[in-house]
Formats: structure tokens, sequence, C-alpha cells
């Protein structure tokens, strides 16, 4: 016997309900590194009037655009940091040829696409791709209230020594419910999420923010005193599950989306 044409509807209403509900985004974040003020004036640009219109037209409505907090103490190195959330992996390998085939976005990126060799926008380039934590599987929007130049975004990455204890690191995040302290306290996440490929592997990533740096120091010495922070990092399941934590403090530029 067949199926009703409306219980053929029924299921597949629900099965698209559940592959929502569980998929997960898929994240590139791109660093720019450069060394000259005409470097970033070059970089600022192509973002701002080329590159996130076209990614807005490809139907990803909001991309980070971040710079580092200059420190006074050490030099760091020059550097533009693009948040690319997508839904999943198929958009991400979709989104070359659709840039290809935008006309606009060749006209208005002219001058970065046709940079000359010996006249390149950035130093280098290094691309990081993400699969978006189980907990936590879709990016949010930060509630702030405070100025762009106020805001502080924390891009945080935690390396383990084996690929054991990075997976024991991601399920002390969304098993133990790092991620639910963190929403509890109200860190404001962006995103948290596993590296697939990138330079430190293996190491998650995830991204904070706050109203301003005032703010960010109040937050963390809150976590530290948590109660159930002290728990669940007491717990010897959770130990030595990072060799390494790599902390970059962040502003959004004035065009940025997040």
């Amino acid at each position: 016997m067949k199926p009703s044409l409306l219980t053929v509807l029924f299921f597949s209403l629900c099965s698209g309900l559940f592959f929502r509900a569980y998929a997960r985004d898929f994240y590139q974040l791109t660093v720019y590194e450069y060394t000259s003020d005409e470097q970033e004036k070059q970089l600022d640009s192509y973002l701002e009037n080329a590159y996130l219109p076209a990614l807005h037209r490809a139907g990803i409505a909001d991309v980070g655009v971040f710079k580092p907090f200059p420190k006074q103490e050490e030099k760091i190195l020059r550097s533009i940091y693009v948040f690319i959330p997508f839904k999943n992996r198929k958009s991400f390998f979709n989104l070359e040829h659709r840039l290809s085939k935008d006309k606009e976005y060749q006209e208005t990126g002219a001058a970065y696409i046709n940079a000359a060799y010996d006249s390149p926008p950035f130093d280098r380039k290094e691309v990081i791709l993400m699969d978006a934590f189980t907990g936590h599987g879709h990016y949010r929007l930060p509630a702030l209230k405070s100025s762009m130049q106020d805001r502080v975004y924390e891009l945080r990455s935690y390396e383990s020594a084996t690929e054991k204890l990075y997976r024991n690191k991601v399920r002390m995040f969304n098993k133990g419910d790092e991620i639910g302290l963190f929403r509890k306290l109200g860190f404001n996440a962006v995103f948290y999420a596993e590296v697939v490929s990138g330079s430190q592997m293996p190491n998650l990533m995830y991204l904070t923010t706050f109203e301003n740096m005032q703010s960010r120091e109040e937050h963390w010495k809150t976590f530290g005193d948590d109660p159930y922070w002290k728990s669940l990092s007491g717990k010897a399941e959770y130990r030595n599950n990072v060799s390494r934590a790599e902390i970059m403090l962040l502003y959004p530029v004035a065009y940025s989306d997040i």
C-alpha cells in the first residue's frame, strides 16, 4: 500500500526540521598579514567595497571583520581577520565559483584581484576551516550596546598535545557544558568550533565579545571564581587537555556585520 501524499509531505517536513535542528554551521576564518599602511588601505577597500557586498549577494548576511588591539609592550603582526559563517560545507565549496561569476565583484575588486607581484595587498594569508560545536551549532550576533570601537572580541585557540586530548576538550565544552557556563555569565559568544584545517591543529577556536576592556576583565574574573567552573576544571577526566592557549584581543571594523 502506497503512503498518501499527506503522509509523504508530513515525513518530508519532519525530516527537514530534524536536519535543520541538528545541522551545524561551517566557518572560514581568513587572516591577512601585512606590513604597510598602503596594504591596510587596499585590504579595507577591497573587503568593504567588493568582498563583503559579494558575500551578501551570495546569501551570507553576516561577515565579521576584525583587527587586533595594539599592544604597547610587544610587537605584533599587523593583520585583518575575516570570519565567514556558512550554512554547510557545500556552501563553502561553491563560493569561489559564485565569485568568479559575479561581475560586480570582479569590477569593484579589480585593484585587489589584479594587484602586481611587487605590490601585493598582503604579505601572507592563512585560511582556517571549522565545524561549529554540537552544543552551539549556529553562530550568534553579540547582544552589545557599546560603540564598535569600544568593543572587545576575544578570539581563543586551544591546542592539545594529541587528537584524543583535543576531543576531550571539545567534550568538556559540549557534554561538560562549559558552553552553558559562558552563556549563563553573559560572554556573548559568536561561535565555538572544531578546527578541521589550520596551522595549529589539533585545536578548537571560539570568539567571545564584551562591551569594553573593563567588561572583559570582569567577566573572566567571574568565570574563574564560578563554583561550576572550579568543579568542572577540577575533574580528573578533563586534566591536561590543553597544551597551549593563544589569545587575541580584537575589535570590529566599522564595516563589519558582526
